[in-house]
């Protein structure tokens, strides 16, 4: 059986990235919101389930559109990360185990998630896709290993934090 702790560590972006974040979790947030429109719309519309792989191939086209071209100013794997994060609401939905996924907001907490394709991790410094700086992290504790996701939130309070999963293996109990 899998399990994963998650730690979090605070850090103070500089302006540049505070801007850069501020731009991804609305982009984040209004391509999410897009995604579950077209999904109940097509549910209830047509009768038909729309998947991840569909999905990620309209974003595509939706980056392309001239009223939506600002999405090309973030990080594409944020975008596409949020479609994997509908996908699996959906999934829990369908089995049972969440209510309907509900439209984001635009105040409160703040999120996206970065594969490790999307930030470059050199020791203890995190630099993400698109800024020049690496993070101002305020370390708790030593990281085991290399992140392999970075989930950046930002709190109702304004304050900034990272979170990475630590992911390991119980063996089953006799």
């Amino acid at each position: 059986m899998k399990t994963s702790k998650v730690y979090r560590f605070r850090f103070y972006p500089t302006v540049e990235q505070a801007q850069l974040l501020s731009r991804t979790f609305g982009c984040v947030r209004y391509v999410y919101n897009w995604a579950l429109k077209a999904k109940t719309d097509a549910y209830y519309n047509e009768g038909k389930r729309i998947y991840y792989k569909d999905m990620s191939a309209q974003l595509t086209v939706l980056k392309q559109q001239p009223e939506t071209v600002w999405l090309n100013e973030v990080s594409s794997v944020a975008l596409q990360q949020e479609l994997r994060h509908l996908d699996r609401a959906f999934i829990n939905f369908f089995e049972g185990h969440a209510r309907y996924p509900q439209f984001h907001k635009k105040h409160g907490k703040q999120s996206a998630t970065f594969a490790s394709s999307a930030f470059k991790w050199e020791g203890q410094h995190i630099t993400l896709a698109k800024t020049k700086e690496p993070l101002n992290i305020r370390w708790s504790r030593k990281l085991n290993g290399i992140p392999t996701s970075l989930t950046i939130t930002k709190d109702a309070a304004g304050r900034y934090f990272w979170g990475e999963c630590e992911k390991s293996t119980i063996l089953p109990q006799r």
